[in-house]
Order: C-alpha cells, then sequence, then structure tokens
C-alpha cells in the first residue's frame, strides 16, 4: 500500500480536497462582481482542472494490488446517530473518481453555455463536488447527501441553458429521481435501526456490510428500495422515460455530464451498496434485475432506430448501453463484473463525445432533425471523421474501449446468465444499425446548398475532442492499466457475496485432494470428493 493510503487522515487528504476543491470554486464563481463575469469560465475552469489534476494524482498512487479502500478519511460528524465524513477509494470507484476529475474541466472550457456563464459555472463545480463525494462516501448518510445534492445543479442546467421544453424535462428529471431517493432513504432508516443491535447504530458501510444482521426478508426488501431509486438513475426500462427528454432539452455540456457522470451514480450504487450490503437478497433478484436490462438492450436499440432527433437517437443508444452494464454487474462473475465497471467508464467517453458532436452540428446548423442533415462530410470532413471513431467505438468496433467492454460482459455473463446473454448478444447487432444509419443519413450523400456551407471544427473543439478519441483508442488497444486495478476489488466483492449467499461463482475451481498411496496395503486412500 501506497505511503498516501497507510497514513490516512495523518497525510494529505486527497479525497477530502477532490470533494473541496470544486466547491470552494464554485463559491469563488458566485462572488466574482457583476461586472467581471467573463472572468467565470477560466476561474472555475482553473478550479475544476486542479480537481482533475487531484484525480490524476490519485490514480498515479493507488496501489493497484490492495483490494480494499485506500486513502481512507473518517471524522465524526453526528456522533449520536453514528453518522461520520467517511470516504474511501477503492479499483471499482477509482476510474469513475478520474472520469469525473477529467470531463467537467473539458466541458467547462470547451463548450459555450450561451447563456450567463457565472452561474453555469458555479453549478458545474457543485455538480461536480457532489459527483466525487457520491462515488467516494462510504457512510449511508454521508453518500444520500451526495446522491441528493447531484440532483439540484443537473435541475439548474436543465431548466436554465436547455431548449424549448427545458423547465417540463427538468421537472420531470426531478420528480423521478426524487421519488427514488425518497424510497433508498426509508431503507437507509431501516437498515440502520434494525442493525443496531449489533453494537450499536451506525451509517458506517463496512461496518454494515460485515455485520449482516438482517432477516432474509428485511434484507430483500431494503435491496429491492435501494434497487429502484438506482434503476431510476441508471435508467433501466421502465423507469427511463425522464433521460430522452432530460437529454434532449438540456444544453451540450449538460447532457456530456449527464451521461458521462450521472448515470454512472446507479450503477455504481448497485456495485457498492446492493451487492456489498445485500449479497443474498442481490442474488435473489439478480433474473429480474438481468431481465430488466436485457430489454433495456432490446428496447433501447430499437427506439433508438426510429428517432428522427439525432441528439434524441443517442439519448436512446444511453438505455441500450446501460442495459448491458447492469448484465455484467449480475452476472456475479469477475469479468462480467470487470467488463460492467469498464463499461461505465467507456459510455462515459463515447457516448459524451457523440453528445459534444451533435452539439457542434447544431450550432452549425440550428437543427438535429436527422432529415435535415444531408452530405456533412463534403462540407465538414474533420468532424465526419471525429465522428467516425466515436460511433464505432459506441458499436463496439474491436480495436476501440466499447469491444473490450461488451466482451467482457459477454464473456462474463454467458457462464450465469446464458439465454439473456445470447439475447444480449443481438442488442451489438441493433447498435450498429442505428448508428451506421444515423451516420450514412447525416453525413453520406450530396449536401444541399445548406448543408454545404457547414463549417468543418475549429482548433478549439478539435482539443476538445482529442482526450475522448485518445482514450477510445487507448483503452480498446491496451485496457490492462484498468482491470488490473479494478479486478482485485472486484474478486474480493465476489468473494463476500459467496460468503454470505449460496452463490458459487462458476469460474472458481474446486479442489479435490489427489489419492495417494498407503505404505502398508498399497491401496489408494484419500478424502471425499
Amino acid at each position: 500500500m501506497s505511503i498516501l493510503a497507510a497514513t490516512g487522515d495523518a497525510g494529505f487528504a486527497i479525497l477530502n480536497w477532490l470533494i473541496l476543491v470544486p466547491a470552494v470554486g464554485a463559491v469563488v464563481v458566485a462572488f466574482i462582481p457583476r461586472g467581471r463575469e467573463d472572468l467565470a469560465r477560466p476561474v472555475g475552469t482553473a478550479f475544476s482542472a486542479a480537481a482533475g489534476a487531484l484525480s490524476v494524482y490519485l490514480l498515479a498512487v493507488f496501489d493497484g494490488s490492495d483490494p480494499g479502500f485506500q486513502f481512507e478519511s473518517t471524522r465524526s460528524w453526528i456522533a449520536d446517530l453514528g453518522i461520520s465524513w467517511h470516504v474511501g477509494v477503492d479499483g471499482i470507484s477509482l476510474f469513475l473518481v478520474v472520469l469525473t476529475g477529467l470531463i467537467f474541466p473539458i466541458v467547462l472550457a470547451g463548450l459555450d453555455p450561451h447563456g450567463d456563464p457565472k452561474p453555469y459555472t458555479a453549478w458545474m463545480l457543485v455538480l461536480q463536488a457532489a459527483s466525487f463525494g457520491a462515488f467516494l462516501a462510504l457512510d449511508l448518510f454521508l453518500f444520500f447527501v451526495f446522491f441528493e445534492v447531484v440532483l439540484v445543479p443537473m435541475y439548474m442546467l436543465i431548466a436554465g441553458w436547455g431548449y424549448d421544453r427545458r423547465r417540463y424535462a427538468a421537472n420531470k428529471f426531478f420528480i423521478y429521481t426524487m421519488a427514488g431517493s425518497a424510497l433508498m432513504l426509508v431503507a437507509i432508516i431501516a437498515v440502520v435501526s434494525l442493525s443496531a443491535s449489533d453494537g450499536g447504530i451506525t451509517f458506517d458501510l463496512n461496518t454494515l456490510a460485515e455485520r449482516q444482521s438482517l432477516a432474509t426478508n428485511t434484507a430483500r426488501w431494503a435491496f429491492a428500495a435501494f434497487a429502484v431509486a438506482f434503476a431510476i438513475k441508471i435508467p433501466l426500462v421502465p423507469v427511463h422515460t425522464w433521460l430522452p427528454d432530460a437529454h434532449t432539452q438540456a444544453p451540450t455540456g449538460g447532457s456530456v455530464i449527464l451521461a458521462a457522470v450521472m448515470l454512472k451514480l446507479g450503477t455504481y450504487g448497485l456495485v457498492r451498496f446492493g451487492l456489498y450490503l445485500f449479497p443474498e437478497a442481490s442474488v435473489y433478484f439478480a433474473p429480474v434485475l438481468v431481465t430488466l436490462a436485457v430489454i433495456g438492450i432490446i428496447y433501447g436499440a430499437l427506439v433508438a432506430t426510429m428517432q428522427t432527433d439525432l441528439k434524441r437517437l443517442v439519448a436512446y443508444s444511453s438505455v441500450a448501453h446501460m442495459g448491458f452494464v447492469v448484465l455484467g454487474i449480475f452476472a456475479f462473475t469477475v469479468t462480467g463484473l470487470e467488463g460492467g465497471i469498464l463499461q461505465m467508464v467507456n459510455h462515459g467517453v463515447s457516448t459524451g463525445a457523440l453528445f459534444i458532436l451533435v452539439g457542434f452540428i447544431y450550432e452549425r446548423r440550428h437543427t438535429r432533425r436527422i432529415s435535415e442533415l444531408k452530405g456533412l462530410q463534403k462540407a465538414a470532413p474533420v468532424m465526419a471523421g471525429f465522428f467516425t471513431v466515436v460511433m464505432l467505438s459506441s458499436v463496439g468496433l474491436p480495436g476501440l474501449n466499447g469491444f473490450v467492454g461488451e466482451f467482457l460482459i459477454l464473456i462474463g455473463s454467458f457462464a450465469t446468465r446464458r439465454w439473456w446473454t445470447v439475447v444480449a448478444a443481438a442488442g451489438v447487432i441493433l447498435a450498429a444499425l442505428y448508428l451506421l444509419w444515423a451516420y450514412q443519413r447525416v453525413f453520406h450523400g450530396a449536401p444541399d446548398e445548406v448543408n454545404a456551407e457547414t463549417r468543418d471544427l475549429l482548433t478549439r473543439e478539435k482539443l476538445v475532442l482529442a482526450p475522448f478519441v485518445a482514450a477510445i483508442v487507448f483503452i480498446g488497444v491496451y485496457p490492462a492499466p484498468l482491470l488490473d486495478r479494478v479486478e482485485p476489488a472486484v474478486d474480493s466483492l465476489i468473494t463476500h457475496i459467496e460468503d454470505n449467499s449460496n452463490y458459487r461463482r462458476p469460474d472458481q475451481p474446486v479442489v479435490v485432494p489427489a489419492p495417494t498411496q498407503s505404505e502398508d496395503t498399497g491401496a489408494e486412500t484419500g478424502g471425499e470428493g
């Protein structure tokens, strides 16, 4: 373990600073004088980039061989209720933290909000701080606070800087996610209260997971409440209807953050809290969740194929891609869960880049209707090239990041969810159908007079997209650095599920003692196989 991880609070509390830096940045931006609003984005980007630099440093010093939580920081918060400020990072949350750290400064620096930059930048920084907190929290109450805080800035971003139906979309987003969160709060209180007899009341995740003191039916009800809250956030069918509206009406930066970071709070929550706190219940409900995931894969792809709005098409593709993540999670194999975690990152990179490109197209043509876009490849060949790479990564072309995640999910799921996996594989084909067809209609053919005048990407816009393409190619060609850091934590979690349920992983070899030769009689003896 690294020195920083070993010293904990005695050293540099890097996880606290990850949350604090963008939060302080939001306050600083809020106090920028009205006459100097032009400073808001540069100042906000500087604070966001500082947090991003801390996340990269965290990645550099993270001990990839340690399956436990590192860099933990614990402070008593509300002692009488057992609530504490407890944060930590492991291989499961590491790359989601890094993704959060890197994507926010890119959005702030490279995407114009087309409105008042001061409150926009402040809300973005609040959202970054709360997202860090949700991925790092190891106290249930602390997690709930951050899980709720992220709703406010996203609501403000959609309602304040979105398009024509932005208020309707923002309200729908808030009501859906708030309803799920209320159900989760009830479950948290129930879990903490019913576990209190075994050593006092506590909201600490590790302590509650080790106790495993809830009755079987109680744990199943609690898991169901958590699962509904996280299913809405992912979102899974049938609680997905808020997502296409939110994505379509949100500003480009809001859509990127929603796809890259906020949706991952749902899948991450299932892994960190669902599987860890309720191993037996997660095994019990796995067929239901896998079925919903596969339905989402096929449904999302089919509906995406029929969309006439390019941004709405990308939004429905998220429903399909997040279904793959849930399938990998509830395969309960190391390979499947690794693929699910990697696909969370891949989706954030690929779909985030797709939303940026759709935003660039809208800025030039002031429309997202596919029927009004044609032949853009001739007018904007560089933009078409970027779109091709990002689109193929979302399809799952070998050599790009999407292939690695989907391949691991399908391989890992086939051992335990065979028929679900067979059906889900059709989603890969459908993804190629709707994305390639959309690309053909938008970029191929002879452009009309308006499309022929479409401006190609500026240098600034190329620089915005370059990190996404670099990540797409790097992960696709060499995913080992990511998987090596994820695997110990994933293996530990699967072991925890085995120890607290009747589940046994199919990839775990059964060791049978070899027969031995008796010295006296020559007869074979050995333990029971």
